[in-house]
């Protein structure tokens, strides 16, 4: 039976694809690509000679019938956009939609992303975010989004071009204020990958003194409404736990910190725990990343 597999591939690093992206590739009739020349040199590496046809923006229409039509014919298709898990900020709405219309099977091929990534290093909240997509190239129309937005008390994540970024950051400065927290992660899995948090005013600085650089792609994270107030209370609970440690098991500081910060003590016993063990870890030497 045709099937369409949605297959997440590497964001820059090729040792972050899957071994069963690869199987799936391999096994595919067709491959149907945003850029093929970037995801033929992304087969090839791999050993893969499934053919590759074009899926983007400009011909999503007409390769979307000639796709559906393979599907109908009973071949099964995998769908990559340039790097990371298709559809997210990426074309690929219309085929996904189009067959689970005609009942065709759609098996997303999880892997890697650069929102998650970026998420799960920015120290900010994740139980709740919202993915924003980029930011609108006009002023106007990007400080009337970050005004709406403001009040929002979710993790706000945005992709952002590296031509836009000092712009987009003047903005965030002017309308969500100078002290509001931010992460930016430039590059994520590649050679010059960089990660920085702190204050919108100082990401600004950063940028416009090139400490951080305006070349590569760029995954913006502002902290929700209220934001700051909930990263501060959940430092100085780290701050206690790291002073009660040494002289206490895990279990008994977690209690004693609960009742100084009013934390979660079911959390800081977790807290605890981690960072027990990151104590015993030896951190191992660094390869250089595998670049496509």
């Amino acid at each position: 039976m045709s099937c369409l597999y949605i297959v997440a591939t590497p964001i820059g690093n090729l040792d972050d694809i899957t071994l069963r992206a690869i199987q799936v590739l391999k096994a595919v009739d067709v491959v149907a690509a945003e850029d093929t020349r970037h995801s033929g040199s992304l087969l090839s590496h791999f050993g893969i000679s499934t053919r590759l046809v074009s899926y983007r923006d400009h011909n999503e229409v007409a390769a979307t019938e000639e796709l559906m039509n393979l599907l109908a014919a009973g071949q099964s298709v995998a769908l990559v956009s340039d790097a990371g898990t298709p559809l997210i900020s990426d074309p690929g709405y219309r085929l996904v939609q189009s067959a689970l219309a005609a009942g065709v099977t759609v098996i997303p091929i999880p892997g890697a992303s650069a929102v998650i990534a970026a998420l799960s290093v920015s120290g900010m909240a994740t139980d709740r975010f919202s993915f924003e997509g980029f930011l609108p190239a006009k002023q106007v129309a990007r400080q009337g989004q970050l005004r709406n937005l403001g009040n929002d008390s979710r993790t706000l994540v945005f992709y952002e071009a590296p031509h836009r970024i000092k712009a987009s950051l003047k903005d965030v400065v002017l309308i969500l204020g100078a002290e509001r927290q931010v992460t930016l992660a430039r590059e994520l899995t590649k050679r010059f990958e960089q990660v920085w948090h702190g204050s919108a005013a100082a990401a600004l600085a950063h940028i416009e003194t090139a400490f951080i650089p305006e070349r590569g792609e760029f995954v913006l994270l502002i902290a929700g409404q209220g934001g700051e107030q909930v990263a501060a209370a959940h430092y100085e609970a780290a701050r206690v736990m790291n002073l009660l440690l040494p002289e206490m098991p895990p279990r008994r500081a977690a209690e004693i910190a609960s009742q100084l910060t009013g934390e979660n003590k079911k959390v800081l016993y977790a807290l605890a725990v981690q960072l027990r063990q990151q104590d015993k870890q030896i951190q191992p030497e660094g390869k250089p990343p595998l670049e496509l």
